[in-house]
């Protein structure tokens, strides 16, 4: 159970937490090739032009930049221009769409009543790009990006105070905290009142502070505060369970979504996505 209380002014403690540790996962990237399997790619760096980073051999990977409910939820992102743009599920449920000549493209995701992961891809001339990591689909039309090793990155704007929008851990405890914050601020994580992690949010106000601590199971409350305020949490971390009937399980919180999903290396990791709080 996810209890949150935000709370807005003066950081109530002075940034001076330890230096941030690496969270105990393999990273990898992953997405679903067009027969159906998983491929696991390391994602290139950025590029000034699509169109002839493409014919030049290096390809930015595809990926989702918006979304909105429109009977069920509709996908927008960017690709190669002219690219085959697909959706692959683990489970079998495909959508494919195609980049127009600017290199944008829509795809209209079905309702369900289950979270959903996807792997992304694009092809153009017979080569085919994998996006990273999984894009999370909830039923209420929230979308995230899963990475192994990694915080959740969910489509969200920067905020005036820290909002935390993600808690990733792994079965040894390795845990991030992410979410959006004052560009270029100074924060710092409190786990159950002890120092844990500190830094910045970057150019987007976004942060992802990796634990210097396991996370063990328990209630734990996270704080993030520093400039422009500060956000406490109370959430309830159990070990990732094995997953024996798929590679994605996930249940509804009070607060949120909780997703334990398989990672490129065989373990899992536990995605819980915290709603938004409300001013």
């Amino acid at each position: 159970m996810i209890r949150i209380r935000p709370r807005r002014g003066k950081a109530p403690f002075a940034l001076w937490i330890a230096p941030v540790a690496a969270l105990g996962l393999a990273a990898a990237l992953s997405a679903c090739d067009a027969g159906g399997k998983s491929a696991w790619r390391k994602e290139p760096g950025a590029g000034a032009d699509r169109r002839e980073q493409f014919e030049a051999g290096y390809v930015r990977p595809p990926r989702v930049t918006s979304a909105r409910r429109d009977g069920g939820l509709i996908l927008v992102g960017e690709a190669a221009p002219d690219a085959s743009v697909r959706l692959g599920s683990p489970t079998g449920q495909t959508v494919t769409t195609g980049a127009d000549a600017g290199g944008r493209w829509r795809a209209a995701v079905p309702a369900a009543d289950q979270v959903r992961l996807f792997g992304l891809s694009m092809t153009k001339a017979g080569r085919t790009v994998q996006a990273e990591g999984y894009v999370m689909v909830t039923p209420e039309g929230e979308v995230a990006l899963l990475r192994a090793g990694a915080g959740a990155y969910r489509l969200a704007p920067s905020s005036a105070a820290p909002r935390i929008l993600a808690i990733d851990y792994d079965q040894g405890g390795g845990a991030v905290i992410s979410g959006v914050a004052t560009p270029g601020a100074g924060l710092g994580v409190r786990i159950d009142r002890a120092p844990r992690a500190e830094g910045k949010a970057d150019d987007e106000g976004r942060f992802a502070f990796s634990l210097t601590q396991p996370l063990t199971g328990g209630d734990h409350a996270i704080q993030v505060a520093g400039e422009g305020g500060e956000q406490l949490i109370t959430v309830e971390t159990t070990p990732p369970p094995a997953l024996t009937s798929g590679p994605v399980l996930s249940r509804r919180t009070a607060s949120g979504w909780r997703v334990d999903w398989m990672t490129p290396g065989g373990g899992v990791q536990t995605t819980q996505i915290i709603d938004p709080v409300a001013p």
